[in-house]
């Protein structure tokens, strides 16, 4: 599933970055806006990954508990 849509058309934008490490990459010919999207798609998918977690933490540990304590269904059909 895509967190986002890759062809979305590209929107302009000022960031503020360190003028020392700006000029290294640039030095070393990196693509700043590319390097800053995968950052971006790291970040927020590592965010919406905590978000879910956080608003699922009741259902899991309701859950973890239920099989604690009944095991799972498939338990009896185990062979290890």
């Amino acid at each position: 599933m895509q967190m986002y849509d890759p062809k979305a058309q590209k929107k302009a934008t000022n960031l503020s970055l360190n003028s020392d490490l700006l000029a290294q990459a640039k030095a070393l010919h990196i693509n700043i806006s590319a390097t800053v999207e995968k950052s971006l798609v790291e970040e927020v998918r590592k965010r919406k990954e905590e978000a879910w977690l956080e608003e699922n933490k009741t259902a899991i540990i309701s859950s973890n508990q239920f099989v604690e304590k009944h095991g799972v269904f498939s338990d009896q059909y185990r062979v290890f």
